[in-house]
C-alpha cells in the first residue's frame, strides 16, 4: 500500500514498561538515532530505585520521554504524543498524562486477565471503550519478535526480551529516523554473543518492516532539523557533560583530576564516565564509603590536584566534616552533589532540588562554601569548569548542585574549541625562607597552595585553628575571630558575573527566578506566556553563594518575583533573609520537574493577584 508522509515541527513520545523492559535503552537508542538528524531534544528518564522491581506492577514501570523538534525547545514535554506502553501497567501508570487524541501502540500480548488483575483494570482497557478518545495501536509486540526470531537457537525468554527492539525499529520506520546507527550499537553492545546481536538485529529491522507493510499504519512523519549555529555537537548527558567539563579543566589547568567517589544513584555515572579517561591523566578512586571517598579527594587536593568527590544527598550528610576541613585547609576541592527525593534514602532514582540549605549551612561552625547550580544537562560541562576556576584561585571548597533531572537528562552540546576555553594554570608555592602558610593574595584573599615535598615550605595542617600567616595551632580569640571572617570574606569576594535578566519590554512587574533545573520548564512557560501578550521576566541563578553582586538591585525593580523551586522554598527563605524582598515561592516535591503548564498557572495567579 501507499504510505504518506506528514512533516511535523516536534513530538514528544514516552516509552514505557517494566524496568526489565529495556526502556532506557530503547529510550536512549532513538535519542541517539533523533540527535544525528539535527533535532533539537530534551529527554526525561524515569525508573524505579530496585534493580529489578516487582515485575508487571505499577511500582515497577520505567520511563523514557523524548521531545525532539525543528526548533529550539526547553523541556521534555508536559504530555506525550505518543505512549509505547510494554503491559497494562504501563499503559495505567502513564494514560493520566496523555492529552485526548495522543496516540497509544501497547503490546496486545500482554493484555491477559493475569496481568490486567495486577494492576486494578476490571476489564481490559483495549476492548472496554475506556481508551476510545486515543489513536490505539493494539500490536501483538512479544508474538510477532518470538515469531521471527523463531528459526534461532536462543530460549523463548531471550527472544521476548528483544521485543523492544522490534518497538524501537516501528518507531524508528514511524518518525523517519536512521537505522544504521542502531545497528552498529548492536554490533558494538553484542559483539561476543553472536545469538543474541542476531536475535536483536532482526527484531528491530522486523518492526521497522512491520511498519512498512502493515496497514495498522497509513502515515510516517518526518522532523526538520533545528536550526543551530555552526559546529560540531553531540547529545550530552548531564552527568557525562559535569565529567568532560571536569577532564577538560584539568587539562587547562595542567593539573591531575583526581575523583574519590563512593557509588550512589544518581551519581554513579560521574565516577563511572571519568574511569574511562586514565589516557587524561585522570584518577579514579572507588571508595569504600562516602567518608574515604572525600578524605581521599581533600587529600589529593593537598597534593597538587584537582580534588573531586561526587554524591548525593545522603552521602553528603556524611560528608561534611571534611567539607568544614577543607574550610580551615583553605584548600581547592569540588564536591558535586547530585540531588534526589528525600530524606533519607527517599526516592533514590526521583529528582529534588532540596540539598541546597544542607550545602549552604549543614556544617559545624562558621563554614562557608561557593555553591554553583548548573541549569541543563549541557551546562554542567561549563559549570565544572567555572568549579575549577573559582576552587583553585581562591584556595575554597565549590559546591554544584545538580539534580536528577539534569543528570540523567540529555540535550544538544556544541563541543567548543580549545580556544573557546578558559586558561586555569595556577602557581604553587615555591621553595623560600620564611614561609607563611596563611599569607594572602592581595585581590583573592587565597593563601599559598603548597605542594608537600617542596623543600623550605613545610607547614602544619589539620583541623585546628590556625594562627594568621604563620598557620600554627591558635586558641586565641582574637585570632580565631579573624580567622572565620577572613574565610568568609573570601567566598563573599568570588568574583562572578551579574545576574542577567530577560525583560523584552523593559516594563515587566514580575519576575520568575529559578536555579537549577527549573531553567527549562520556567523559559519554556515565558515563551508562551509572552506569545499570549503577557509581560513577564525570567533571570537564573547559576552562582547561589556568593550571589550576583547585582541580585538586590534585580529583586527591587519587580513588584513580584516569583521563585520556583522543587523543594519547600529554600531558595526564596534565603532571598528574604539577605534581600527584605517579599518572594512568592512556588513550590512541589512530586520526584519529577516542573512542567510548563505548571509554572504558567502560578504565573497566572500572580499576575492577577
Amino acid at each position: 500500500m501507499s504510505k504518506s508522509v506528514v512533516s511535523l515541527h516536534q513530538v514528544s513520545i514516552r516509552f514505557a514498561g517494566d524496568s526489565g523492559d529495556g526502556m532506557q535503552l530503547t529510550g536512549d537508542r532513538f535519542t541517539m538515532d533523533t540527535a544525528v538528524l539535527g533535532n533539537d531534544i530534551s529527554t526525561l528518564p524515569n525508573f524505579p530505585a530496585e534493580i529489578r522491581a516487582p515485575q508487571g506492577t505499577l511500582l515497577g514501570v520505567s520511563s523514557f520521554q523524548l521531545h525532539f523538534a525543528d526548533h529550539h525547545i526547553q523541556t521534555p514535554g508536559d504530555a506525550p504524543d505518543v505512549l509505547v506502553a510494554m503491559n497494562p501497567a504501563a499503559l495505567k501508570a502513564n494514560i493520566k498524562d496523555l492529552p485526548k487524541g495522543a496516540t497509544i501502540i501497547v503490546d496486545k500480548d500482554e493484555f491477559v486477565t493475569r496481568n490486567l488483575s495486577k494492576v486494578g483494570y476490571e476489564t481490559n482497557p483495549l476492548e472496554d471503550g475506556s481508551l476510545d478518545a486515543y489513536k490505539v495501536h493494539p500490536i501483538a509486540l512479544t508474538s510477532l519478535t518470538v515469531a521471527t526470531l523463531a528459526h534461532l537457537s536462543i530460549s523463548r525468554k531471550d527472544a521476548e526480551r528483544s521485543k523492544n527492539m522490534f518497538a524501537l525499529g516501528l518507531l524508528t520506520w514511524m518518525y523517519s529516523r536512521p537505522t544504521d546507527l542502531t545497528e552498529k550499537f548492536l554490533a558494538a553492545k553484542f559483539g561476543k554473543k553472536p545469538d543474541l546481536l542476531e536475535a536483536n538485529m532482526m527484531a528491530f529491522n522486523a518492526g521497522w518492516n512491520y511498519g512498512e507493510t502493515t496497514e495498522e499504519f497509513s502515515v510516517s512523519y518526518q522532523i526538520a532539523p533545528a536550526k543551530m549555529p555552526a559546529g560540531k555537537y553531540r547529545n550530552i548527558s548531564g552527568n557525562t557533560a559535569l565529567a568532560y567539563g571536569l577532564i577538560a579543566a584539568a587539562k587547562k589547568s595542567e593539573l591531575k583530576l583526581f575523583l574519590g567517589s563512593y557509588p550512589i544513584t544518581p551519581a554513579s555515572d560521574i565516577l563511572h564516565e571519568l574511569s574511562k579517561h586514565k589516557k587524561f591523566g585522570v584518577i579514579t578512586f572507588q571508595a569504600e564509603d562516602e567518608i574515604a571517598a572525600i578524605g581521599s579527594a581533600l587529600g589529593a587536593a593537598y597534593g597538587g590536584a584537582i580534588g573531586v568527590t561526587s554524591t548525593s544527598g545522603p552521602g553528603l550528610a556524611l560528608k561534611a566534616e571534611t567539607i568544614g576541613l577543607a574550610v580551615m585547609l583553605e584548600l581547592p576541592l569540588i564536591i558535586i552533589d547530585v540531588q534526589r527525593g528525600g530524606p533519607s534514602t527517599g526516592l533514590p532514582t526521583k529528582t529534588e532540588q532540596a540539598d541546597l540549605l544542607q550545602a549552604m549551612y549543614g556544617r559545624n561552625g562558621e563554614s562557608p562554601t561557593v555553591v554553583l547550580a548548573p541549569a541543563t544537562p549541557k551546562d554542567c560541562f561549563n559549570i565544572a569548569i567555572e568549579a575549577v576556576r573559582i576552587a583553585t584561585t581562591y584556595r575554597v571548597p565549590v559546591f554544584i548542585l545538580s539534580d536528577g533531572y539534569i543528570a540523567n537528562g540529555s540535550e544538544p552540546w556544541k563541543i567548543p574549541t580549545e580556544a573557546e576555553l578558559p586558561d586555569l594554570r595556577v602557581e604553587f608555592a615555591k621553595s623560600q625562607e620564611n614561609f607563611m602558610p596563611y599569607s594572602r593574595d592581595a585581590i583573592t584573599h587565597a593563601r599559598p597552595w603548597a605542594v608537600p615535598g617542596t623543600k623550605g615550605i613545610e607547614h602544619r595542617i589539620g583541623g585546628v585553628e590556625k594562627a594568621d600567616q604563620t598557620g600554627a595551632i591558635s586558641y586565641d580569640p582574637s585570632n580565631h575571630d579573624y580567622m572565620v571572617r577572613t574565610r568568609a570574606a573570601k567566598v563573599a569576594g568570588v568574583d562572578v558575573p551579574d545576574l542577567e535578566v530577560d525583560d523584552l519590554t523593559g516594563d515587566a512587574k514580575v519576575l520568575l527566578l529559578g536555579w537549577g533545573s527549573t531553567f527549562g520548564p520556567i523559559a519554556a512557560a515565558v515563551e508562551a506566556l509572552r506569545e499570549n501578550g503577557l509581560s513577564v521576566a525570567q533571570a537564573h541563578l547559576r552562582y547561589i553563594n556568593p550571589f550576583p553582586k547585582n541580585l538586590g538591585e534585580v529583586l527591587a525593580k519587580y513588584d513580584r518575583v516569583l521563585v520556583p523551586e522543587m523543594n519547600l522554598g529554600q531558595l526564596a527563605m534565603m532571598l528574604r533573609s539577605q534581600f527584605l524582598k517579599d518572594i512568592t515561592g512556588y513550590n512541589k516535591i512530586r520526584g519529577l520537574p516542573f512542567s510548563t503548564t505548571e509554572i504558567i498557572e502560578a504565573t497566572m495567579a500572580v499576575l492577577s493577584d
